[in-house]
Formats: structure tokens, C-alpha cells, sequence
């Protein structure tokens, strides 16, 4: 049995040292070993002794005034033993200034002032945030699922990509490189046209499954548990995360839908810096837990991979047919489906996509671009976002810009960053011509000014415009050429509800030609496409919902 993660709390005055050993053993001896010191010193024996025996550490809570070593050295000195262990400061009030300095040199990740009363309202928050994000990032032995295949198969792409997202962990077994993965392919006599294969901890295994089959065996929920809802949220990006939060919190039956997983195109960014009350930035995925963890607090329910392909209404209730056949019904319906990458309209682009080609920084795949020089096409904030997180694992990355400068569509922080950078190219006035490879990417041509160079690549990652997938609205709900959605103001005829409006009151502000269905975030037409933006409408969509139902006496 695998020993329990220590949270190692270390202060050389007697008292105050029991009284934090008994406040944590009080809220997390059940799934942590709690282990106290008091010197600097023999904490730090103490961290060098776990990891001689391979023991995790999850957290260090260290006393800042200490003689000898004080708090700032000694966990500046465990984490080169211990990187991923969270790291927090005990201060008093007078050495606020030193803590906001360790934070900032030392990658300190907290302070807490002493004393903390009650240890439920300032001690247990923090800690709680601290430990969640520590166990997202912690590797245990792995027992879990493995997918055996070939790095290059688009439906090994497909599976490693929804799991990733889905933050379902998982190992990845290259047949071309990996011994145990030789192993099962011979045993087992495995041709290549059954991979990729997946297997489970009980021995289970599944040939090339779909997201939707991977989805039910790895026990995510995929079905609805009931028919009916108050709410039924379209999409769990930013903006139906929000609403999903808002709409549980305040009593709502809802349930959220998704084709693919929490976070939508935000949840795929690799770190979102400027999303207010994040300072050191959080990334996409990290912001999608949080949300689907907030809102399951609140009892919203999470039905994921799940196509809604039509709505239907019916007085004024509203019916979403989902593509297993199933159907819904709801008082509300909140359209936060947001936008997918366009395609790149280039040869060699499309029989290429999973095999070297992506949209999107593709979490799966950024591991396996160690070494490689890696192309990007874009000049948003995605883009950028990637382009910093790629070149930690790649030899080179150039973004590929078909404008004359990155300035126009990029935040300011991020273009600084990329020419600062010594391994990330910037090639402007550029595009990607066409895309080279027998099964697998292995070159692209660009074209700068009608100058086209081949060069060799193994990746592609593409960030170009934005499309919303909003066809099941079709006959019912108006959008405008581009497939965004009408809302508020834009559904006014000649400053006049549309002709079929059945309220005596004005369509809300996101509220679309039907009553009782709006739409937050990036699908809306008009909108502004950044994170705060859409968790802004999405909660605010929820207030509009209780007005409708009040309205319509639901």
C-alpha cells in the first residue's frame, strides 16, 4: 500500500507548532500524513529522509522567524528535493512584506498569518485550493488506464486528447518506442488496424473505442440521471461553467452538456495570465476543474461527451434531442457552445489532422515535441499562450503570422514574452502553403510574400479564427451569417420584439428570439472573446432566468 502524502509543518515555538499539527490532523489525517519539526534543520532532514524512501510530500508550512534557517531558506532548500510540493509561508502581520518577497523570488505559492480563528473560515480555504491543485498534478504508481498505439494514429490523438481534458489520467504506451507496449502487441497478436487499445485496471480492454464507449468505462458520467431540469446548460466552457455555478448555487435543477470536456476552447489554453485573482496565471484546465468542481458543490450535473443535434419547443418548455437519441427537457436553455478553430484551407492539411497536425495546443501532444522544431499558425492569445508553453518542451517553435505584426491581435504581455524568448521564431507576413507526410506530418511549405520554403516539422498546431457550431438551432433560434447568436438588442425588429414574441416585455440582453433560451460567451454575436467576459454573462444569464420564470410561472 502506497504511503499517504506527507503535509510537513515546521516552527521552533513548542506551542504554536501543536496547535497547527492538531488543526491539520483535524482536517486531513484521513487522506495525509501529517509530520511536524521544529527547526528548519530537521525539516529539512525529515524532507531529504521522504524522498530517500520515495514518500510524496504534498505541502510545506514553514515558520518564517526561525533560528539557524528560517522559513524563505528552508523551503527554497526542499523544493529542489520536492519541486510539485506546495510551499507556504507562516507569517505574523509585521513580516507581510518578506512573504509577498518570497513569493515572488522564491515561488513561495502562499502566506498565512498567525493566528488563524476559526481555522474553518482562514486556515482550511487556502489549504484546501493548495492540496486540490497539488492532487491534479500528483503521479502516483500508475495503476490506472493505458492506451497502447501509434503516436501518429488520429484516433490515438482523439482518445489521449479526451482523457487528457477530461482530467481522467491515463498512460500513454508507443508501440515504436515503448517495451511494454512491444510486449502486448506481440502477445496478444495485435494487428495495427485494432489499435489503438485500451486497458482498464480490471483487466478490460477496449479496441479503438469511441470517446463516447472510453467515456462510460472510465466512469464519466454520460447520461442524463433525469429527464427534466429547470436548467439545462449547452456547453462547459467559461461562460456555461459560470452559469452552471450560479444556477446550482441558487437552487437551480441544471444539468451541463458538452461534446467533448469541461473548458471548452479556453480549457485547451496552456496558461491564462491576465484572468483576474490569478497573479501567477492558471492554466485552462486548471480553470475547468475548479469550475466543474464549484459547480458540482452546488448539485449541478455534468453530462460529457454529449451532442445536442436539435431544440424543440412545446409551450414553454424546451426539448433538447441529444445525438444518442436520448431527450431532455428543461424551463431554460442557456446556448454556451463558444467556438471552434477554423480549418486551414491548405493541401496535406486535412488527411494529416491527429497525425501531426492539431487544433488547438493539444495537452497530449506537447511531451512528445521534445526536441523537434514546431510550427504555429495565429496571432491571438492562444496562439501566443501556446507558443510559450510548446517552447518548454520543443528545440524551436515559430509562429507563423499572415499579418504584418503581432501587436493587432495579441496582448501586450504575450508579444513581449515571445520576442524575448530565444527559441520562438516569429515569421510574419506568412502562411502555411501546404502540409507534407506519408501517414504522418513530416514538412510544411510556407509562403512569405510568394517566397514558399519547405521546411521539415513533425507538428502543426493551428489557432486560426473562430467558428461557432450552432446548427442544431436551426429553424428556431437567430443567428447571424456567421452562425452567432442574436441576443437582446439585435433581436429587435425595427426596435420591436420579433413578430412571434409571446412576452409583453423585451427580450433580456441575452436573451434570444425565443423566450426562455439565451446564449453567454463567445457564441453570442457581439461578444467580447475573453475568459472574464464569458464567466461575466454567464453569470449574468442566470438572473435573467429567474426573471423568465417568474414570468412564465415556473
Amino acid at each position: 500500500m502506497a504511503s499517504k502524502p506527507v503535509i510537513l509543518t515546521v516552527d521552533d515555538d513548542p506551542q504554536v507548532l501543536g496547535a497547527v499539527a492538531r488543526d491539520l490532523r483535524r482536517r486531513y489525517s484521513d487522506d495525509y500524513r501529517v509530520v511536524r519539526s521544529d527547526s528548519g534543520q530537521g525539516a529539512l532532514d525529515a524532507v531529504q529522509e521522504f524522498k530517500t524512501r520515495g514518500t510524496p510530500v504534498a505541502l510545506l508550512l514553514a515558520d518564517q522567524r526561525m533560528p539557524q534557517m528560517d522559513g524563505v531558506a528552508f523551503l527554497s532548500e526542499a523544493m529542489k528535493l520536492f519541486p510539485d510540493a506546495k510551499r507556504a509561508l507562516l507569517t505574523a502581520y509585521a513580516d507581510t512584506d518578506a512573504a509577498i518577497s518570497a513569493i515572488n523570488q522564491s515561488k513561495i505559492h502562499h502566506y498565512l498569518l498567525k493566528p488563524w480563528d476559526p481555522p474553518e473560515e482562514k486556515l482550511y480555504p487556502v489549504l484546501d485550493d493548495l492540496l486540490s491543485d497539488w492532487q491534479a498534478g500528483y503521479r502516483p504508481p500508475f495503476t490506472g488506464i493505458r492506451i497502447v498505439g501509434d503516436r501518429w494514429s488520429p484516433d490515438g490523438h482523439t482518445l489521449r486528447d479526451f482523457l487528457a481534458r477530461n482530467q481522467v489520467p491515463y498512460r500513454w504506451l508507443d508501440v515504436e518506442t515503448d517495451d511494454e507496449a512491444k510486449a502486448l502487441v506481440e502477445s496478444d497478436n495485435l494487428e495495427p488496424e485494432k489499435l489503438p487499445l485500451v486497458i482498464f485496471e480490471d483487466g478490460e480492454r477496449l479496441e479503438k473505442p469511441t470517446p463516447l464507449e472510453l467515456a462510460r468505462k472510465a466512469g464519466l458520467n454520460t447520461e442524463a440521471a433525469n429527464e427534466f431540469y429547470d436548467l439545462i446548460i449547452v456547453g462547459a466552457g467559461p461562460a456555461g461553467l459560470a452559469s452552471g455555478v450560479y444556477g446550482a448555487s441558487e437552487g437551480l435543477k441544471v444539468a451541463v452538456l458538452d461534446s467533448e470536456a469541461p473548458g471548452g476552447q479556453a480549457g485547451t489554453s496552456s496558461r491564462i495570465e491576465n484572468y483576474l485573482g490569478f497573479p501567477v496565471g492558471l492554466s485552462g484546465s486548471d480553470l475547468a476543474r475548479r469550475g466543474v468542481a464549484q459547480a458540482r458543490k452546488f448539485g449541478a450535473e455534468f453530462i460529457t461527451p454529449q451532442q445536442v443535434v436539435e431544440v424543440g419547443l412545446k409551450d414553454n418548455y424546451k426539448l433538447i434531442k441529444l445525438d444518442s437519441g436520448a431527450q431532455l427537457t428543461a424551463h431554460a436553455l442557456v446556448v454556451a457552445t463558444g467556438v471552434q478553430y477554423r480549418k486551414l484551407d491548405a493541401p496535406g492539411v486535412e488527411a494529416l489532422t491527429g497525425a501531426g497536425v492539431y487544433y488547438g495546443s493539444s495537452i497530449a501532444e506537447a511531451v512528445a515535441c521534445e526536441g523537434e522544431d514546431v510550427y504555429i499558425v495565429g496571432a491571438g492569445n492562444s496562439a501566443g499562450q501556446a507558443a510559450l508553453y510548446l517552447a518548454g518542451f520543443a528545440r524551436s517553435v515559430t509562429l507563423v503570422v499572415r499579418g504584418e505584426d503581432l501587436e493587432s491581435k495579441m496582448s501586450n504581455y504575450l508579444v513581449t514574452r515571445i520576442y524575448d524568448a530565444e527559441t520562438i521564431h516569429v515569421s510574419l507576413n506568412t502562411e502555411v502553403a501546404e502540409a507534407h507526410g506519408n501517414g504522418r506530418l513530416e514538412a510544411i511549405t510556407v509562403d512569405c510574400n510568394g517566397n514558399k520554403v519547405k521546411k521539415p516539422t513533425a507538428a502543426l498546431f493551428i489557432f486560426i479564427g473562430a467558428s461557432p457550431s450552432t446548427e442544431w438551432l436551426d429553424g428556431k433560434v437567430k443567428r447571424d451569417a456567421k452562425g452567432f447568436v442574436y441576443t437582446g438588442p439585435d433581436v429587435m425588429e425595427d426596435g420591436k420584439p420579433p413578430a412571434d414574441w409571446a412576452l409583453e416585455r423585451d427580450p433580456f440582453l441575452l436573451e434570444t428570439n425565443v423566450p426562455g433560451i439565451f446564449a453567454s460567451g463567445d457564441v453570442r454575436h457581439g461578444s467580447v472573446k475573453r475568459v472574464a467576459s464569458a464567466v461575466g454573462e454567464g453569470s449574468i444569464a442566470v438572473q435573467f432566468i429567474h426573471q423568465y420564470l417568474a414570468d412564465v410561472g415556473a
